[in-house]
């Protein structure tokens, strides 16, 4: 809407009271228009069976009140009462209730009452006439035989549910065919004695089939026991637990969550209240569906439609569904679920649940492998060049054998002489005796004796030399350092004579067990003592002295040589294994680098250094194989 004012200058005053006037106007118009279109509030009355928290009509009553709000075009004053003389069927405490309620409301009746369970709506029929006559009654949450049809009002309507336990049993039977037993459980207030009867009646027909037990006459506790005892191939349907036969009132989910903690069969039952931790499934009633048909039909009542032009068919079960969890508990197989059936409270996969882990797991793995797959490649031709290496050092040690074989010549000729002549003489002997005429028999056993010790020592002479000489593949074996050591000194004593050196052992009486290949263990003993006899040749012969030392050192076996020779020039401690370092005019310089590879392809170290009194020490250490 539009103004225009024309002001002329000597109607200023007349003007501004008119436009005034005018805006006062149009604020009063606007209040009135504002206050007008506001809704007015619907009063409603919520009367609950025997209490606000019995199951499953607390489930029912929360979707109630959230339907209320989510489907309300007015503002919603809810008042709610619960007839706690339902439980017992004292009449004396429905007619104090019945009171109270007449007198609470006396002046301002409710523009709807909402009648949640069967208890109620059997109230609220029975006083109809005493009890808010023309205000408009929803019955709601029942099932339809506990209507009274025939006493309805045209202020009345119902939202109701059809019943059909041999729906749920058969339902039941059919996912579980072995099952022989089904125990009922039932609470024992006057709704509960009457769903007991009308369940009897129903279930005759399965006489014959299963075994139906009712523990309607006894405590709580005492069903309790029995469902936590029941035979093999049992089951156990829950209908309701409000009062036991003890008169115990039984509120919220503790009597089924006692059940479920105790009883050694499945549960199933009836509405999908109770349906969530404890309850196998299967058909049932839907608390959200059902009370979202109830409101429904109240916002159609409070629209102004009247109650009893509004007809609701009974609604039947809800497509089955069920609980993975129990199956799984129970081992009943999916295959045998209706088609249809709403599997819920699955356990995602391990993809599913962690599948960006899964991922990058697998990305680590690939790129370890890659890693690995290179390492062992570089290992691998780490382990063909060792191979090649120790091939190497072998025939490289073979070859220093020789070259030592060469240093021992003189003394081992030597050697096998003194036994060879001695046999010699002991064989002439022999023959001028058998030609006496009565050759002396004890004389010649004495000589055969010392014929047969002489071929011996000749013998074993040559074996050593033999297994200096021979080519063999290096080959890591159980064997003692000491029995090594001591070889090596019996080896060395001919030589350590012929130099005039004198050669001593110390030999420690525990065995120092090792893993190694004998005839390269003895070339380094070998390389070791012969260095320190050359070392010593240009010395007084009284003060050419070696010594071969074992012992145990924590966890490694320790042989040491000793000399007194002039020593290791200070300078070249760290250069005397190296390839090709001498100090002889001579040498090679392969000796001592022949010996320290030998070593370390043992796992083993070897060092040098300087006596204090003079001469130098080589210190080898190897690995024992086990404490001793």
């Amino acid at each position: 809407m539009h103004f225009w004012l024309v002001t002329l200058p000597w109607r200023s005053l007349y003007a501004r009271t008119v436009t005034a006037a005018l805006v006062v106007a149009l604020l009063l118009a606007t209040l009135y228009q504002s206050q007008a279109a506001a809704p007015e509030p619907k009063r409603v009355l919520i009367l609950h069976s025997v209490g606000r928290e019995f199951r499953p009509w607390n489930a029912y009553a929360k979707d109630i009140r959230a339907e209320l709000d989510r489907q309300s075009r007015w503002p919603i004053d809810v008042q709610e009462h619960s007839l706690v003389a339902a439980r017992s069927g004292d009449p004396r405490a429905e007619e104090l209730f019945l009171e109270y309620i007449k007198e609470l409301y006396a002046g301002t009746p409710p523009d709807l009452i909402i009648s949640v369970g069967a208890p109620s709506a059997g109230f609220f029929q029975r006083h109809r006439r005493d009890l808010f006559p023309t205000t408009p009654i929803l019955f709601t949450v029942l099932e339809q035989r506990r209507v009274q049809y025939q006493s309805l009002t045209e202020n009345d309507t119902v939202v109701a549910v059809r019943h059909d336990f041999r729906v749920l049993f058969d339902s039941f039977l059919n996912i579980s065919p072995d099952t022989k037993v089904v125990a009922v459980i039932n609470g024992n207030s006057p709704n509960e004695k009457y769903w007991q009867k009308e369940m009897r009646r129903e279930l005759q027909p399965l006489d014959g089939r299963i075994e139906i037990r009712w523990y309607d006459d006894l405590s709580y506790d005492e069903v309790l026991k029995k469902t936590a005892s029941l035979p093999p191939h049992s089951a156990i349907f829950w209908y309701q637990m409000i009062v036991d036969a003890a008169g115990v009132a039984h509120e919220g989910d503790r009597a089924l969550t006692r059940l479920y903690a105790s009883a050694n069969a499945p549960i199933f039952t009836h509405d999908d209240a109770f349906f969530g931790q404890e309850i196998v499934g299967g058909p049932m009633h839907s608390a959200l569906g059902g009370s979202r048909r109830a409101m429904e039909v109240a916002m159609r009542i409070l629209g102004g439609e009247k109650p009893g032009d509004i007809k609701t068919p009974p609604s039947d079960f809800a497509p089955a569904k069920y609980d993975w969890r129990e199956l799984q508990r129970w081992k009943i197989s999916e295959s045998r679920l209706p088609p249809g059936s709403e599997i819920l409270f699955r356990e995602p996969t391990v993809w599913r649940r962690y599948s960006w882990q899964i991922s990058l797991i697998t990305a680590v793995m690939l790129l370890q492998a890659g890693f690995i797959t290179a390492l062992l490649h570089q290992r691998r031709r780490r382990q063909l060049a060792e191979v090649q290496a120790r091939q190497r050092m072998a025939e490289l040690a073979h070859v220093n054998r020789f070259s030592t074989a060469g240093v021992l010549t003189a003394s081992l000729a030597h050697e096998i002489n003194q036994p060879l002549g001695s046999i010699l003489t002991n064989a002439e002997t022999a023959q001028a005796i058998l030609k006496s005429p009565s050759p002396d028999i004890v004389e010649l056993n004495e000589i055969v004796d010392d014929i047969v010790r002489d071929d011996r020592r000749a013998s074993e002479v040559i074996r050593r030399m033999k297994s200096l000489l021979t080519k063999t593949p290096f080959e890591l074996k159980s064997l003692d350092l000491n029995d090594v050591a001591r070889e090596t000194v019996g080896f060395l004593s001919t030589l350590a004579v012929a130099r005039k050196t004198e050669l001593t052992s110390l030999i420690t009486p525990n065995s120092l067990p090792i893993l190694g290949d004998a005839i390269q263990l003895q070339q380094v003993i070998l390389n070791l003592v012969v260095n320190g006899i050359d070392a010593m040749k240009d010395m007084p012969a009284e003060n050419r002295a070696i010594s071969i030392r074992t012992s145990r050192v924590g966890e490694f076996a320790e042989l040491s040589v000793s000399d007194r020779g002039p020593g290791i020039p200070g300078n070249k401690l760290k250069e005397i294994f190296e390839p090709f370092f001498t100090s002889k005019p001579a040498g090679m310089g392969m000796g001592l680098s022949i010996a320290h590879t030998i070593v370390e392809a043992h796992h083993g170290k070897i060092s040098a250094k300087n006596r204090d009194h003079g001469g130098a020490s080589f210190t080898i250490r190897l690995p024992l194989t086990h404490n001793v």
